[in-house]
């Protein structure tokens, strides 16, 4: 623990208490790896550990004993913390930022995109569409679609056609592995019929009109239903317009794709769904996307579409991103409506793009952020900005950038190539331009796991215990059903407390942005795990699998900070290896910044995932 001091244990002696954080000396604190204890549960395992779990006899017991073993009632409820709880993220006031354009956003969104584009580097047609005999593997990009519709080399009819056999190539797979859960050619058909005539009449809405985009099942787009992966939720949950994420696309001209596969109701990050079928990593089919956005993920990474919305509560855009090697980014907590989204009281999520591009990133983020009123007042976000790349002070900004790396935390992964490919990619960035990596330490990361998992379980569990007090509770996976009875478990005093250390790690964070613009971690501690046949047809239970996809991640969410995941390698096996960028609150501009610099140095190192479609040159 950062600082706990505790007396000695007899009669009426007093019970540990934490440090008061401005106390703690960070010098002295230690780094421990974790040591997360749970079984690997399949199949026959999972049902009876589940049967055990739901029994209101032995259920107490068993969660009572897993909580023990993983020190949470030591923590929780034994200890006294000093500081008030903090129930969602507050920030101090942050200065600007440099080199940034102001993207007002109580503009169109077609004129904040517009706006965008102008600080792009120029686009150059012969470096895009190369002639070469073996050119390097390059993901289209928003532009490319563009240039291709407004140059006539293709129209987005004859692209629908190329993603329409694709995703139904990806349905008709046994045993199924859909990336998309609904789906409606039709439909597809019509909205690239309506983009086409706008381009043959010379007035495509924006830079977007006719970019594929796929939206994760938690996300309302109408009329599609939401099911959030279930088999049921569409038949409670009437869908009667657009989230607003996507009606700030759909008025920029995009075509949506159908609802993206996940990990039922986003509480997993494997991406693993036996209701549908799993969806599968591009790179290598009997292995995992990474979840909860499995879908969006596995979509934009093999080529079929270029944007997909997801939703990051506790990794889940940016996990799926860097197994399957491709951007996610997560934007400040509240810097996006949330209205639409399943999951959006929570103090944790936010609904961000996974893309091929950081440039595509900063394009689809001019596009669907805008915070909502309440947010607004209550969470004070900092002006819409995004980076100015065409400035001659670029090269200057980026060489005055210092990037945090807390050194033993960053190599507590489960292969050291993965730390290794990641260090790699902040020396080029380093050497580049001249930045400098400045060692940092970041106290009770064990408590920041902690507090997290009460705070994501407890906002879950309070969504969907009407459902369960409504008889629902068989029709959930098992997996889903063994993750609510836990997160049944926690108690007002485990939520209150939680709250109280996010405060602390709000505190310890802040400190490290005194002295640095940027942290850097590896995104996830192991590559994209492979998948258990014996999992495919009723799910599985990893939290030591899991805990190492988290490792990482945990602080963007519980305290609401940017992140970002640009791909940098892969390992011996040929799997993506992803670099996270965590920034400053409202800090999204900064980091699209260094994380475009860092995307341009590893392009060479960006392999074609074995299973690709060219939809733009098929």
């Amino acid at each position: 623990m950062g600082g706990s001091n505790s007396t000695g244990r007899g009669k009426g002696a007093s019970p540990p208490a934490m440090t008061p954080v401005d106390e703690v000396d960070i010098s002295a604190v230690r780094y421990k790896s974790p040591t997360l204890q749970a079984p690997h549960l399949t199949g026959f395992s999972l049902r009876a550990f589940l049967w055990l779990m739901e029994s209101s006899l032995l259920g107490p017991l068993i969660t009572s004993v897993l909580k023990s073993q993983n020190n949470m009632p030591q923590m929780l409820q034994q200890t006294l913390i000093p500081e008030r709880p903090m129930y969602y993220p507050e920030y101090p006031p942050q200065d600007p930022e440099p080199g940034v354009v102001l993207v007002e956003e109580d503009r169109h969104p077609v004129e904040r995109v517009h706006e965008a584009l102008q600080y792009l580097p120029q686009y150059d047609p012969s470096l895009r569409w190369t002639t070469e005999e073996k050119p390097p593997f390059l993901y289209w990009k928003i532009r490319d679609f563009a240039h291709a519709y407004r140059s006539g080399i293709t129209t987005p009819s004859i692209v629908a056609e190329h993603v329409i056999a694709g995703v139904q190539e990806w349905n008709n797979k046994k045993p199924p592995m859909p990336m998309l859960i609904y789906f409606d050619a039709d439909d597809l058909r019509k909205q690239a019929e309506d983009s086409t005539k706008r381009l043959e009449q010379g007035n495509p809405i924006s830079i977007l009109d006719g970019v594929f985009v796929a939206i994760k099942d938690d996300i309302d787009c109408f009329p599609y239903p939401t099911k959030g992966a279930t088999t049921f939720f569409d038949q409670v949950h009437t869908v009667k317009k657009d989230a607003v994420c996507v009606a700030r696309l759909r008025k920029c001209g995009v075509i949506f794709i159908g609802k993206a596969n996940m990990h039922e109701l986003g509480l997993g990050v494997t991406g693993n769904n036996p209701n549908y079928g799993t969806a599968r990593n591009p790179h290598s089919i009997d292995r995992y996307t990474g979840g909860s956005s499995s879908g969006p993920a596995s979509l934009v990474s093999s080529g079929l579409c270029s944007v997909a919305i997801g939703t990051d509560g506790g990794g889940s855009v940016r996990i799926p991103s860097a197994l399957c090697g491709i951007v996610g980014f997560k934007t400040t907590y509240g810097r996006t409506d949330m209205t639409g989204v399943l999951c959006d009281s929570g103090t944790v999520e936010v609904a961000s793009p996974l893309v091929s591009s950081v440039e595509d990133a900063m394009l689809v983020y001019s596009a669907i952020a805008g915070s909502r009123p309440m947010d607004k007042l209550t969470l004070r976000p900092s002006p819409l900005c995004v980076p100015n790349l065409l400035s001659p002070d670029n090269s200057n900004i980026l060489g005055s950038v210092k990037i945090g790396k807390y050194t033993e935390w960053f190599h507590d992964v489960s292969d050291r190539e993965i730390s290794s490919t990641c260090e790699d990619a902040l020396n080029l960035l380093c050497s580049a331009f001249g930045c400098q990596i400045e060692e940092i330490i970041l106290p009770e990361l064990e408590e920041m796991r902690t507090a997290h998992v009460v705070s994501i379980g407890s906002e879950s569990f309070t969504d969907l215990n009407p459902h369960y007090k409504a008889g629902r509770r068989s029709e959930f996976t098992l997996d889903t059903r063994t993750s609510l009875a836990l997160f049944g478990s926690f108690t007002a005093t485990d939520y209150v407390a939680s709250q109280s250390i996010r405060r602390r790690i709000m505190h310890y964070h802040m400190e490290a942005f005194k002295k640095v613009d940027v942290i850097a971690t590896p995104t996830t501690g192991i590559t994209a795990p492979k998948i258990p046949p014996s999992a495919l047809k009723s799910g599985e239970s990893d939290y030591v699998v899991s805990a190492y996809l988290m490792r990482f991640i945990i602080a963007a969410n519980l305290l609401g900070l940017p992140a970002i995941t640009v791909p940098v390698g892969h390992d011996k096996q040929g799997l993506p290896i992803g670099l996270q960028l965590i920034g400053r609150p409202w800090g999204e501009a900064s980091l699209l910044r260094v994380a475009s610099a860092v995307e341009e140095l590893c392009l060479k190192k960006r392999n074609r995932p074995s299973t690709f479609y060219d939809i733009l040159k098929a």
